[in-house]
C-alpha cells in the first residue's frame, strides 16, 4: 500500500477546467472518498491517478515516487468501473484470471490467486458461470475480484454501486469496506451519494466545479461544514440567511423574512465572523426537538408533509416561506396542516459565513 499526494493538479478539456489546483494527501491504507455533483471533476481526478488522463499542470506522487507521467500499466493501480466492464464471453474464472495472464504469470500462480480472490469476495462455486448468469451484486464482486487479484498498490472505484438497487448498495458498500480493511489497501472511492460517502469513508473531500471545497472525516464535514455549498450538499437541513447583530457567548443573528433573531455558533472555529457579516444559519433535522429545552431557538412552523422513515418521522414545514426539515420520534402524533413549535439548541444552530 502507498500514500498518495497530489500537488496543484490542473486538467482542462477545451474551455472547461475539470481540475482546478487540486491538492490532496491520502494516507497509507486510507479509504478516501471524493463526493460531489455530476461534472465536478471526481472521475477526472480518479482517471488522473490511474494514468488514463494526463494532467496539464501539477504533480502526482505515490509515496516519494513522482508518477505524473508514468503510464497506467506501470502504476500498479486497480480500477473498478461503474459498468463493471466484464468480458461477456468469459467465465467468472477467466474474467478474474485475465489480468494475470496478460502479466504472463505461471499457470499454478494464476490458479492460486484466482481461488484466493474468489474466496475473498465469497464467489466460490460460481467460477464457471458467465456474467449474464450472475446478479448485479455478483457481477460487482467479480469486478472487484478481477482488480484485487493483481494485488494493486491502489484501489480506485468509480461509482461502483450506482447500478444496484438500494438494499444491495448497502450490502455491497459494507462488503467493499470489509475487503479494504482486510487487505489494508489505499482506496479512492468516487460517488455522488452523500449517505454512501459518510458511511464508508475514513476521510472525504467535497468537490465542486473542479475545486476542493473541504477535506475531513465524515463527522467533521457533516457537523462543521466550511461553507454553504458543503452544508447544503452533505445532507439535508434547514437553511436560512441572516446578519450577525451581536457576539457574546453565542452569535446573535437577525434572520431574513421576518423570522426574528436566533443564537448560533460558528460551524468551524476557523471561521472569522464579525458583527455585520452575512451568514447562513444551518440546522440539521435531528437537531430539532418538539419539546421545550433550555438555551434553544424556537420556531413556529406550518406542517405540510410528514414521512415515516422507520427510525424517525421526517416533518416538512414552513415559516414565512422558509422550508424547515425536522426529525421527530416515529410515534409522534404530527399530521399535515398542523401548526407546531420546534426547538433547536443554540449549540446545534450553526452559522456559516457567506
Amino acid at each position: 500500500m502507498v500514500s498518495i499526494k497530489t500537488m496543484d493538479l490542473v486538467k482542462r478539456f477545451g474551455n472547461v477546467v475539470a481540475l482546478d489546483r487540486v491538492s490532496l494527501n491520502i494516507k497509507h491504507g486510507e479509504f478516501f472518498t471524493l463526493l460531489g455533483p455530476s461534472g465536478c471533476g471526481k472521475t477526472t481526478f480518479l482517471r488522473s491517478i490511474a494514468g488514463f488522463e494526463l494532467v496539464d499542470e501539477g504533480r502526482i506522487f505515490f509515496d516519494e515516487d513522482d508518477v505524473t507521467y508514468v503510464p497506467p500499466h506501470k502504476r500498479n493501480t486497480g480500477m473498478v468501473f461503474q459498468n463493471y466492464a466484464l468480458w461477456p464471453h468469459m467465465t467468472v474464472y477467466d474474467n478474474i484470471a485475465y489480468g494475470l495472464r496478460v502479466r504472463k504469470l505461471p499457470k499454478d500462480e494464476i490458479d492460486r490467486r484466482v481461488k484466493w480472490a474468489l474466496k475473498l469476495v465469497h464467489m466460490e462455486g460460481l467460477e464457471n458461470r458467465t456474467p449474464h448468469q450472475l446478479s448485479g451484486g455478483q457481477q460487482q464482486r467479480v469486478a472487484l475480484a478481477r482488480v484485487l487479484v493483481i494485488q494493486p498498490k491502489v484501489l480506485l472505484l468509480d461509482e461502483p454501486l450506482s447500478n444496484l438497487d438500494a438494499k444491495l448498495r448497502i450490502e455491497m458498500r459494507a462488503e467493499i469496506r470489509r475487503l479494504q480493511r482486510e487487505l489494508g489497501i489505499t482506496t479512492i472511492y468516487v460517488t455522488h451519494d452523500q449517505e454512501e460517502a459518510m458511511s464508508i469513508s475514513d476521510k472525504m473531500a467535497i468537490m465542486n466545479r473542479g475545486k476542493i471545497m473541504q477535506v475531513g472525516d465524515p463527522i467533521d464535514i457533516y457537523f462543521h461544514p466550511k461553507n454553504s455549498f458543503v452544508a447544503d450538499f452533505i445532507g439535508q437541513g434547514t437553511f436560512i440567511e441572516g446578519e450577525v447583530v451581536d457576539i457574546d457567548d453565542f452569535l446573535e443573528v437577525e434572520l431574513e423574512s421576518g423570522l426574528g433573531r436566533v443564537k448560533a455558533v460558528p460551524s468551524r472555529n476557523d471561521l472569522d465572523i464579525d458583527v455585520g457579516d452575512k451568514v447562513l444559519i444551518t440546522i440539521r433535522p435531528e437537531s430539532f426537538s418538539l419539546n421545550p429545552i433550555d438555551n434553544s431557538n424556537r420556531f413556529h412552523i406550518h406542517v405540510y408533509h410528514v414521512s415515516f422513515l422507520g427510525n424517525v418521522k421526517r416533518i416538512q414545514g414552513s415559516s414565512n416561506d422558509k422550508r424547515f426539515l425536522v426529525d421527530a420520534d416515529p410515534m409522534a402524533n404530527i399530521n399535515p396542516d398542523e401548526d407546531i413549535t420546534v426547538y433547536a439548541p443554540y449549540k446545534l444552530t450553526l452559522a456559516i459565513k457567506i
